[in-house]
């Protein structure tokens, strides 16, 4: 059987390796690189996470997109690699890798059979990834046209420019305030030698979490961290990044757009992910809007009068506080309409929060779903590098099911109430003419 024919084998088989309740355990290696690991034999495969502290709130001023460049730059070579040579050394063995980069993080995924001949190269190449990226000139220069394009293309989407703008509204002068893509003035002024700085600062192993799922023996799993990140000089980790500074008073940011409907975001400042009210908000939320068709947003904005096809809301916890984000898209006449209806729906929820009847039909929901989303090896690994990324409790996983049953509606509208000003909300409105 070929080598690809397996892995998709192994792929097909996933969900038969999914465990109710991982045993997780972590270690810490000399040079500071924590490590998270779950033992898994049900399928003959490995997957590995490498998380930097790296991501786009460390871009220095001037440099707006530099975590993301050095990241795409990681696979153009590596040791005596070139990108090619990097492509066929993964694709010979049926090895799946990608690298990623966030505001928050920058993170290096691979996925292999666990068999010492095909594992032990692809590791090696990691390594090699990790620890010598070569960044040439050439592979930099193409690069950046790739991302100047795709700049230019996000400018004609008024999705993407009004998600844009909601976070430079939001965040002000704060890291988060940029996208991690970054904007033209920072790409164009880009060197070698700012990724060079950027890896040698950030990707270290006071800086760095590895997290493994999969078919090792403990044993096994502490030599191959050794010689996957035992090597990354030690460093330091990143600094604390700055307080988010919280509205003093609504505002509202409107721009012009050729398009026939209008795309909102309404928001503010919402919680990080050590947060002690994260649980009566998340599920508070997806009361509000986080619920799909069943949420009151949907029900008042979509169902009842028609106004936009999908509306949402949501809380992205990062290292410090993410957003509250509501948004949607409607006719550009029906824009001031849908927009006072979506700030309605808020002060009503916190006023009076939700009703036992919702607040138990979503513990129901989220309780019930929750072994879908930890029943394979790639989502615990993105688990297990979350929980380290954040310094999580090891049984995070373990808690979240009784942490939702224990949530009560007072505890909600407390929550909500504390941390929510319908009166200080970031508001963007992106369109065309009415």
């Amino acid at each position: 059987m070929s080598v690809k024919r397996l892995v998709l084998l192994c792929l097909l088989w996933a969900s038969a390796g999914a465990l109710a309740s991982p045993d997780i355990q972590h270690w810490t290696l000399d040079n500071g690189v924590r490590v998270y690991f779950v033992e898994s034999h049900e399928l003959p495969m490995l997957q590995i996470s490498v998380v930097f502290d790296a991501g786009s709130a460390r871009d220095p001023a001037g440099r707006n997109g530099l975590a993301r460049m050095t990241a795409a730059m990681l696979k153009e070579g590596a040791g005596n690699r070139d990108a090619d040579g990097i492509a066929r050394s993964f694709e010979d063995r049926g090895v799946q890798f990608s690298v990623s980069s966030k505001r928050d993080m920058t993170l290096l995924n691979l996925r292999s059979l666990s068999q010492a001949e095909l594992l032990k190269p692809a590791v090696g190449v990691l390594r090699d990834i990790l620890l010598a990226p070569t960044f040439p000139a050439s592979s930099l220069e193409r690069e950046r046209q790739r991302a100047l394009v795709a700049l230019r293309q996000e400018a004609e989407s008024p999705a993407a420019v009004a998600e844009k703008t909601f976070f430079r509204v939001l965040y002000g002068s704060h890291p988060y305030a940029h996208h991690p893509a970054g904007d033209e003035q920072g790409l164009k002024a880009l060197t070698r030698e700012d990724l060079v700085r950027h890896h040698r600062e950030y990707y270290v192993g006071a800086n760095a979490v590895l997290a493994m799922v999969g078919d090792l023996s403990p044993r096994r799993a502490k030599r191959l961290a050794r010689r996957l990140a035992g090597r990354l000089p030690r460093g330091r980790p990143a600094a604390a990044l700055p307080e988010v500074l919280r509205p003093d008073s609504a505002v509202e940011q409107r721009m012009e757009f050729p398009s026939t409907q209008t795309h909102l975001r309404l928001g503010q400042p919402g919680m990080h992910r050590k947060d002690p009210d994260y649980f009566p908000l998340y599920i508070g939320n997806h009361i509000l809007g986080g619920g799909g068709l069943v949420s009151r947003l949907s029900e008042e904005i979509r169902e009842k009068r028609g106004l936009s096809y999908s509306v949402y809301s949501y809380f992205a916890p990062m290292r410090v506080e993410g957003p509250f984000t509501m948004g949607l898209q409607t006719r550009n006449a029906e824009r001031d309409k849908a927009l006072t209806l979506v700030r309605t729906t808020l002060q009503e929820f916190i006023d009076n929060g939700p009703t036992e009847e919702e607040l138990l039909a979503v513990q129901k929901n989220l309780t019930g779903g929750f072994p879908l989303r930890i029943d394979s090896n790639q989502n615990i690994v993105g688990y297990l590098a979350v929980i380290g990324f954040y310094d999580l409790p090891l049984s995070y996983l373990e808690d979240f099911i009784p942490a939702v049953q224990a949530v009560t509606a007072a505890q909600i509208r407390d929550a909500f109430r504390r941390r929510i000003d319908p009166d200080k909300l970031v508001t963007v409105v992106v369109g065309g003419e009415r």
